[in-house]
Parts: structure tokens; sequence; C-alpha cells
């Protein structure tokens, strides 16, 4: 079971990354069989890529590399098949220099994050049974096991065990649906199965490896780590009756909530910077948590001598922010500094006093303030060839609770999926491995200090209450009727689905985030900035 991280679009790294794993596999593990994720070649998704002229011309020259490069074991490969016009997404199996069989998937998702319909064309309804070593396996790709029955063919063409390659992306709670849902198809099919996913970061996704063997009876006899790459063995026993059972292996326990989503976030950002050519971040850090927690996910994804912090007070920055900020990066081990945005503010007023002359202040001013800290951080991005890493969390975004070209400007936003309830969660948590976050950080209401005694409150409900709301809303697409119904304040509910329609201009504009809960911002949830739809 070859769970790797493999990058998109690069199709001879891919294929080198294939043949590498396979002769680890036979060579180390004995393995008679090795087996890859969905789209290995490639990398998942492709997207448009697939439409490249040069694409089936390079995916042709990998697999005559792994063919040439590979023998003494069998290999099933994860990759899309060209066939006059249409393409399929495809997985071969490989032995000795031939493709002796392929399997063309055959239910193509369309939904969340999916667009499989706008690139390939579906497989024939029929099972594809190969035999390998005497054993008759039946190939499946993810989406395919996902359907009722869907192995019933499976069965009636005699096939001994069933793999089923992936690249299933994570949210919270996706390892133990995946492992639900098999252990319905095995207690229809009686069936084993091999799932192998994917595994690492990609844009928006993070894919979060897991990869497991269950029996007959449903129950996982082997799972892979979390969020790492890894080539393990599965072994199977025939009994008298002809059926394979697998051997108990090493189950690797499911972390905790918060630790499954800490460290996705970790991996999702080492894989953004890495796979994109950079080698250091810079962080913009205030003293709140958003920013704390942001720091510390950056320096545990990529390490403290790549990351630079900078903390950039105003005249309405408490000394504790400052104290905070520093004390931070002293725990981490980063380099931080100070830069003033006073000065800066001050001839920003000034060039505009004509044009605000009589005008009440307001949340104008308070822009400016964050606009002038986003130039800052751009300006540390382009002469240090550092990418920003930006601090809103997905309560902000989702009401618009940040500022265009302010602290919405960088390169990613490690918490854009994450609740600000979450975020705390994942800061306490954090802090149990090592204290790095002051207390106070944690303690102290939040505030984006643009304003005298600033509080997030003064703007928004709290977010004990805006989070659930939000969920029900963004998540759930419950109606605002229905929220109102749960037993929320009908004016304070229509405030806030009010925000988050008015917003959607916003978050087109804000950079790229991994995706953490089962509906996040962007690919997944879709929705026109242009829009006259009302619902109750």
């Amino acid at each position: 079971m070859a769970q790797i991280d493999v990058l998109v679009g690069d199709i001879a790294g891919n294929s080198l990354k294939v043949i590498a794993h396979a002769l680890d596999a036979r060579d180390r593990l004995r393995a008679d069989l090795v087996v890859f994720p969905e789209l290995t070649l490639t990398g998942y998704p492709p997207e448009d890529l697939l439409l490249r002229p040069a694409m089936a011309a390079q995916i042709e020259a990998a697999l005559a590399a792994i063919k040439a490069g590979v023998s003494g074991i069998s290999v099933v490969l994860g990759y899309p098949h060209y066939d006059a016009d249409d393409c399929y997404n495809a997985a071969a199996v490989i032995r000795d220099g031939e493709i002796q069989h392929r399997y063309f998937k055959q239910a193509l998702p369309n939904h969340s994050v999916f667009d499989e319909k706008r690139y390939f064309r579906a497989g024939p309804a029929a099972a594809t049974v190969v035999v390998i070593n005497g054993v008759r396996i039946a190939l499946s790709i993810c989406e395919d096991i996902w359907r009722s029955r869907a192995l019933d063919g499976a069965k009636s063409a005699g096939a001994q065990l069933v793999i089923n390659l992936n690249a299933s992306p994570f949210h919270l709670g996706k390892q133990q649906a995946r492992e639900a849902v098999l252990a319905q198809r095995v207690a229809e099919s009686g069936l084993p199965v091999i799932y192998l996913n994917l595994v690492g970061g990609q844009d928006e996704l993070i894919f979060d490896g897991g990869s497991f063997v269950i029996n007959a009876k449903g129950e996982v006899t082997q799972r892979l780590p979390m969020l790492a790459e890894a080539l393990m063995v599965a072994e199977f026993e025939i009994d008298e009756s002809g059926s394979l059972l697998p051997q108990p292996a090493w189950i690797t326990p499911l972390p905790a909530d918060e630790v499954m989503v800490y460290s996705a976030i970790v991996l999702a950002v080492r894989d953004y910077i890495q796979k994109n050519g950079f080698n250091s971040v810079v962080v913009g850090l205030s003293g709140g948590i958003d920013s704390a927690l942001t720091l510390a996910i950056a320096v545990d994804a990529i390490g403290a001598a790549n990351v630079e912090a900078v903390t950039m007070p105003s005249r309405y920055t408490a000394a504790m922010s400052i104290e905070d900020a520093f004390a931070e990066c002293k725990a981490l081990g980063v380099k931080c500094h100070q830069v003033e945005i006073e000065p800066m503010y001050r001839s920003f007023l000034s060039a505009l006093q004509a044009d605000f002359l009589g005008d009440q202040v307001d949340a104008t001013e308070e822009n400016i303030q964050a606009r002038c800290r986003g130039i800052i951080l751009m300006a540390l991005s382009n002469k240090g060839r550092k990418i920003v890493l930006t601090t809103g969390n997905k309560s902000e975004m989702s009401v618009g609770y940040a500022t265009l070209y302010g602290d919405m400007a960088g390169g990613f936003a490690p918490l854009k999926d994450v609740p600000k309830l979450l975020v705390y969660r994942l800061a306490r948590y954090r802090n149990t491995v090592s204290m790095v976050i002051p207390q106070r950080v944690i303690e102290r209401p939040p505030s984006a200090e643009l304003a005298p005694d600033q509080k997030d409150e003064d703007s928004l409900p709290p977010y004990e209450i805006l989070d659930p709301v939000l969920e029900m809303y963004v998540e759930q697409d419950m109606s605002p009727a229905a929220i109102i119904k749960a037993g929320y304040d009908r004016e304070m509910v229509q405030q806030v689905v009010a925000m988050v329609k008015r917003n959607e201009y916003k978050r087109r504009q804000a950079p790229p985030g991994v995706k953490l809960t089962a509906r996040a911002f962007g690919r997944d949830r879709r929705y026109p900035i242009t829009s006259g739809f009302h619902e109750a």
C-alpha cells in the first residue's frame, strides 16, 4: 500500500516516485503487488491540465518509464487514460513491462469539490476482475464504492478481494465516514477491501491518507498513518474455501479532532509553501489569538528559521498585545521586529483630509490602518521572497469582518475554514505540546484594535452564538426560518445571513485556504456575487 504525496502536473516526477516505491515494495517488503492512489501520475485534482494537448503524451511517456523501470512486482496505478476524444479516470495493472488490464471509473462525482464530469467519461458498468498470483481481484476507484450494492458485480464475477484507489479529501469526521461506508459495502458483498488513499496538500484540499484494510466481517484490520506518507505491507491468507483473510497488522489510532485538524493545517501549509517554490513565510502578529495560532502553525510546518514575524502597532494597540506577540516569538524561536503604522496612517489621513472633511470617523479609518499593515507585509514578502500567511478565520470570513487589501492580503490562509471557537480549541491543544501561545492571548476578549476600546462583540454576536448559526446556514444549508425555529433570535439571524450574503465579493478575493469542514468557502461552496435570491 503506497500512500504517497505527489505534485499535481509533475508527470515525470510522479512517475519516478512510483518507480522508487514499487522497487522498494518489491525488494525491501517482498510484496507481490503495490497499489497507488487515484490519478497518481497527474496528482488530484489536475483540473484543466487534463485539457492541455501535451498531457496525453506526457502520460504515455510516464507509463513507458514505469513499464521499463519496474519488474518482478505487479503495480496498480491511477492515471488519466486518453482514448480518441475521450478521457477516463483509470487504473492500470502493470506487470513486467506490460499493461495487462485497465479499469475505468464508473461513478464520476460532480458535487462539492469534485468536477469529474467536466473531464472524464464514465467507464462501462461492468466489474473488472484481474488475476494476480492466482488471486481474483476486483478494481474500483473512489466514488465507485460509495454506491449501495457497488460490489455486487465483483462478487458475481468471482472476486476474492476488492482494491479501491482514492483521492479522498479531508474534512473533520471524514475517516469515520469512509470506514462506515466500507463496512456497509463489505456487509453487502462479503468481500474484503483494500482502501488506498492519497496524502498531501493541493491548493484548498488536503488528502489525509488513512488507507486501510477491512475484512469480510467489516472489521478494520490495518490502518496506515493519517496525514503522512507510508509504504506498508498488507498480508492475506487464503482459507480452505478460497476466501482471503487479511492478517492483523498495525492499526494507526485516529487522532482527537483538535490533533487531526491542527496536523492537517500544518501539512497543508507545508505543501502549499514548498510545492509553490517558496522557502519562507512572513506573518503579521497582532497579539491576538488568530495570528498567534497562525504563527505556531507556520513554525511547525517549515521551522522557525524560515518564519518571520512582524508586529505593526497603531495608536489603538494595547501594550499587552505587543508584549504577547514578542513573547510568542521568543517561545517559538522566531525572528520578530516591529514597524509602526502611525506615520503612514497620519499621511493617509492628511492626504484625504479634504475628501473626509465634515465626515465622522467610521470603518473607513479602521480599514486604512489594516491596509497600511497589508502594504508592509506585502513589501516584506516581495523583498524577502516570502509568502504572507493571512490570519483570518472562518467566522470572520463568513460575515466579512475583514479588510480587503488589508488583513486579507496574502498568499495562503491557514485558518480560512476554522471557526473562531475551533481556533481557541486548537490554540489550547498546541499549548499542550509546548507552551507557545500566552494564556492571556487565549483569555482576553478578541479585538481588531482599530478603534478605542474596540471588541469583536461590538460588531458581531458572541462567537458562542455566531458559530453555531454560521454552521447551520453555511454548512448545513438551513434556512433562516429553520435556524430561528432552533431557538435563535430572529433579528440576529437575519443580520448574520445578510452579512454572509453581502460579503461574497470579499471571499471571492481572499487567498486560498485549506478545507477542514464539510462545507468550505471557495471551490466547495460556490455562490454568485450578484444575486437577488432571498429566503425566509
